[in-house]
């Protein structure tokens, strides 16, 4: 007898966004894996103004691509993915690097969890059950101290808020579609969404060490991320706190 999740799977309209920067060692691998194990998802890559052949792969691997002219990082890419979702009325829409990280085969628990959890947005953790790639020493620091952050601010548990690995329903698609964070944006994706009075939750999963390429973030970049994030979310959460005095004092 088929799961729950495989018969609720059967009516859904579910999109997949891969966003990708020069992934072109990766990417076809990374596009099989997503049509064999998700063969209920439709798949977009992002071709965000690579200089190698990732878009000419993933087109030619029989994916839907947009070409973007240039670079505009990883915050960009991600919301012309919930763009083209909003637009062509998707139920479900799930960010999966195109670096071999994520697990296609860990969608149907996002998507299992999310009808448990009514949440607007479920995202992959790879430090709930600590299993597979937990990432390098400072990073792992790093991400320590933004989860302390978050979950003190939002009043949630967060372990893993730089995941990539996340499941949005159709509030989140439209938000993001309309406002998303730029430059790294992981992070005040979950602000956002706390500010907006939508919910998120996490599960576990495990993660791969990236297939191919190479991270677009560098030692001193990691410092600059760190100090941005923290001031921004910081920032929001002033935003949200005056949001709640103005409507009380209304």
């Amino acid at each position: 007898m088929p799961s729950r999740t495989e018969i609720r799977k059967q009516s859904l309209k579910v999109l997949v966004i891969v966003p990708a920067y020069n992934e072109a060692e990766g990417i076809a691998q990374v596009i099989n894996r997503l049509r064999r194990e998700t063969p209920y998802a439709d798949v977009l890559v992002i071709n965000d103004g690579s200089s190698d052949a990732t878009g000419q792969i993933a087109r030619a691997a029989g994916v839907n691509v947009i070409d973007l002219t240039c670079n505009l990082g990883i915050g960009g890419a991600v919301q012309t993915g919930y763009r083209y979702a909003a637009e062509h009325h998707y139920d479900y829409a799930v960010q999966i690097d195109g670096d071999g990280q994520h697990n296609p085969s860990d969608l149907g628990r996002l998507l299992f969890a999310m009808f448990d959890t009514s949440a607007d947005m479920v995202i992959g953790s790879r430090f709930i059950t600590k299993q597979g790639f937990q990432s390098t020493f400072a990073r792992k620091m790093g991400i320590g101290l933004l989860s302390a952050l978050l979950s003190r601010l939002t009043g949630r548990t967060v372990t893993d808020p730089t995941s990539g690995y996340r499941l949005c329903g159709r509030r989140a698609i439209s938000l993001f579609a309309k406002e998303y964070p730029t430059d790294y944006p992981e992070v005040e994706a979950l602000m956002l969404l706390y500010n907006r009075e939508l919910s998120f939750t996490e599960i576990p999963v495990v993660m791969n060490e990236r297939q191919g390429g190479v991270s677009s973030i560098s030692a001193l970049k990691s410092v600059y991320y760190m100090s941005k994030v923290i001031l921004s979310v910081l920032l929001m959460k002033t935003m949200k706190r005056k949001a709640w005095e103005n409507r009380y004092e209304s």
